[in-house]
């Protein structure tokens, strides 16, 4: 038999599939480089040839009005159309965080030349040396720096750009912007290049310093309108350094008596630098304390600063370690804002103390604070003119406790219990029900796990999984075996 050729076996196929001719339409748009396989032989349609260009027309300072109305989720694709909006765009740029230090050199004047805020801290830590490594990660905070886990240490003194790296980039940044009025950078710099900074720079008025020391305070009498200022002595997990002592406050208190806002994280100290602080900075009204390491004794120094108003400890394991004796303490009567968050408050005598110094307060906020149980918290009934409390994430705090405190506050007039799962609603008595009647401001979600159940009401959602999943399979089950009864 001779065999069949494939158009007579399978006769329901198109001819084109079997044809001696090429397809030759197919071939030619695979040559032109149609992204879309097609067999239509019909021709495309021939593009539109483009028009001018309308906003020629208008003048940059027109066109930068417009492009000011943008929302900034489209200021990235409005710079794609043309050189000319690129340019325009970047003059309405007004703060930016840097993470290449090679653009600091080359393009960040010309690119952004009315920058009032600029960060360049992530872009301080030096590449790690070998390319294997460059995909290791690791993100403390707002900074995400690259490390290399060979290193000894993986992060230190040694990751930071040399000196005379960082010195070009500021005078760079000075001269290109030299309006900024807020600048994060890493102390490092030598003093002739932060003066350079301070004289080019002259209305910078925010400055945040990382890995600071008291030689790198010794120029900070130059930035003559400076009114914020954050010192990062130390970061835990992250950098380390000599830190801030009381010889760098007492230069600080020197040359900045203008300042308005002050924190201190990962700095040394005691008594003597934040009384410094106190004498000097006369209109100092909020001073943030940040993961401490300073000795015993600073809480009695608060006295001296007379116009504070707020007082912040954050990320702190320890308030003050001796905090002397109570006579000696005396009281701040211009704070009127007391906010501890994410602190242990372990020692009932420190936080006795604090209480003290801090008699007058209007607002106490607690916030993720470890060891806040009753005995702690009723420490606060010392404070009698307190109008505003917030709790959120006291879990060891019970309604019992929060009640013995709130109801001897006669001013109070807002509370926020938010997260503290030991605080019912069942136990609310009737003293705190009529107490919630005469506040102006509440807001009671003690229990999240309630919380989540009231939200959940009615939705069929909450129940536990063996009950809820298996509760239709077994009724289609049971009217089975109905119905093979009723068969039998």
């Amino acid at each position: 038999m001779h065999p069949q050729s494939p158009q007579r076996c399978l006769t329901n196929w198109p001819d084109f599939w079997f044809g001696d001719k090429p397809l030759k339409h197919v071939v030619l748009k695979m040559q032109l480089g149609d992204e879309t396989l097609t067999l239509d032989p019909s021709p495309r349609a021939p593009p539109v040839a483009a028009g001018p260009d309308l906003t020629a027309l208008l003048s940059d300072e027109l066109l930068l009005r417009i492009l000011g109305t943008l929302p900034d989720p489209l200021d990235s694709p409005a710079s794609l159309v043309c050189k000319r909006w690129l340019r325009l765009l970047g003059r309405l740029r007004r703060s930016l965080t840097l993470l290449d230090w090679s653009f600091l050199h080359r393009r960040l004047p010309l690119r952004f030349p009315d920058l009032t805020e600029v960060d360049v801290i992530p872009a301080s830590f030096a590449s790690p040396s070998s390319v294997a490594t460059a995909g290791v990660l690791l993100t403390r905070g707002l900074v995400s720096v690259h490390m290399d886990p060979h290193a000894e240490p993986p992060i230190g003194e040694c990751r930071f750009l040399p000196t005379d790296v960082i010195d070009r980039g500021l005078e760079a940044l000075a001269r290109g912007c030299s309006g900024l009025r807020k600048l994060a950078f890493v102390a490092a710099a030598s003093e002739a290049s932060l003066v350079n900074l301070a004289i080019q720079c002259a209305t910078l008025q925010e400055l945040e310093l990382h890995r600071c020391t008291d030689l790198a305070l010794r120029p900070i009498s130059a930035f003559k309108n400076l009114q914020i200022l954050r010192l990062v002595g130390s970061v835990e997990g992250l950098y380390g350094g000599p830190g801030v002592t009381d010889i760098g406050l007492t230069i600080l208190a020197n040359g900045c008596t203008r300042l308005v806002k002050l924190e201190l994280s990962g700095c040394e100290g005691s008594y003597d630098g934040i009384s410094a602080i106190g004498r000097c900075c006369l209109m100092l009204e909020e001073l943030t304390i940040c993961d401490h390491r300073m000795d015993g004794g600073w809480l009695a120094a608060l006295p001296f600063c007379e116009n504070l108003k707020t007082l912040r400890l954050q990320s702190c394991k320890k308030i003050d370690t001796d905090p002397g004796p109570k006579e000696h303490l005396g009281s701040c009567p211009t704070i009127e804002r007391l906010q501890l968050q994410r602190c242990q408050l372990r020692d009932k005598r420190s936080l006795h103390a604090l209480f003290m110094v801090c008699e007058s307060i209007r607002e106490i906020m607690f916030q993720d604070c470890w060891g806040l149980d009753d005995d702690m918290f009723g420490i606060a009934s010392i404070c009698r003119w307190v109008k505003f409390l917030s709790l959120e994430g006291c879990s060891l705090l019970t309604t019992e406790g929060l009640e013995s405190v709130v109801l001897s506050w006669k001013d109070l007039q807002r509370l926020m219990v938010i997260s503290c799962n030991k605080v019912k609603d069942d136990e609310v008595t009737a003293a705190l029900a009529s107490l919630f009647s005469v506040l102006k401001e509440l807001k009671w979600r003690p229990d999240s796990k309630s919380v989540l159940v009231t939200s959940l009401a009615g939705t069929g959602m909450g129940k536990k999984g063996a009950r809820f999943f298996r509760k239709r399979p077994l009724q289609g089950r049971q009217h089975s075996k109905g119905k093979a009864g009723e068969n039998a």
